[in-house]
């Protein structure tokens, strides 16, 4: 699976790049993260990305010649057809099944980070990207929710976790729509909290039991939306 970054502020990526799961998704040449800075796409000497609006109004947009022209020309670097993805709050929200249809559907994606008030309408209209949001917030940038949308993607490339299995029982995930069931590990108590007998009974079929009961009350406290 392939991302291609666009954004103003590259060096945003050079630590999240060689870090954890990911850094050894791209070492086993699994993932590839390119990044590409979109001021090297402006025509004059300052590297101007951004002008006022017109109509007035409070910020700068982002200018639709030096985005659409980086968006075409990072788009020919690969003969793989990339679909292009603008993370912003007006987008659709990501969900895990968005994550997993998007996974099985394409191997390339071209990810647009905004910043300021956003950009040109006209980047919308003439690129016709999916507009992905990763919640009803807003951030400086969209370099942050860029990196949410890689890292819930890469986990769903088959090789990249150790445990295919973690993928599926996750919370939200294909085999598990609600909220994963709580976790123990050593030591067996500490400071008075002992970890459930029947998770020790060795009895496999009453553990599963066990763990399906404690995922629905979890969900049915947390989150009764998604039992719905």
């Amino acid at each position: 699976m392939r991302f291609d970054v666009l954004t103003l502020f590259p060096e945003m990526f050079s630590g999240y790049k060689t870090q954890s799961i990911l850094n050894k998704a791209i070492d086993r040449e699994l993932v590839e993260v390119h990044v590409h800075n979109m001021r090297d796409w402006t025509t004059d000497r300052h590297h101007k990305m951004d002008d006022r609006p017109f109509g007035g109004g409070p910020g700068m947009i982002l200018m639709v010649e030096p985005v659409v022209n980086c968006v075409r020309d990072v788009q020919a670097m690969s003969d793989r057809p990339g679909q292009v993805i603008l993370t912003t709050p007006q987008g659709e929200r990501l969900r895990q099944p968005l994550c997993e249809e998007l996974a099985s559907t394409h191997q390339r994606f071209i990810v647009l980070c905004g910043r300021y008030e956003g950009f040109d309408q006209r980047v919308i209209d003439i690129l016709k990207p999916m507009e992905i949001s990763i919640g009803d917030y807003v951030l400086n940038g969209g370099e942050v929710a860029s990196m949410v949308l890689i890292d819930s993607l890469v986990r769903l490339v088959p090789g990249v976790l150790g445990d295919e299995q973690s993928s599926w029982d996750d919370s939200f995930s294909r085999g598990n729509r609600i909220l994963e069931y709580p976790q123990y590990t050593r030591p067996r108590s500490f400071e008075g909290h002992d970890v459930p007998e029947i998770l020790l009974s060795g009895d496999h079929g009453a553990i599963e039991a066990w763990r399906k009961n404690q995922s629905l009350e979890r969900t049915k406290q947390r989150r009764s939306d998604l039992l719905e």
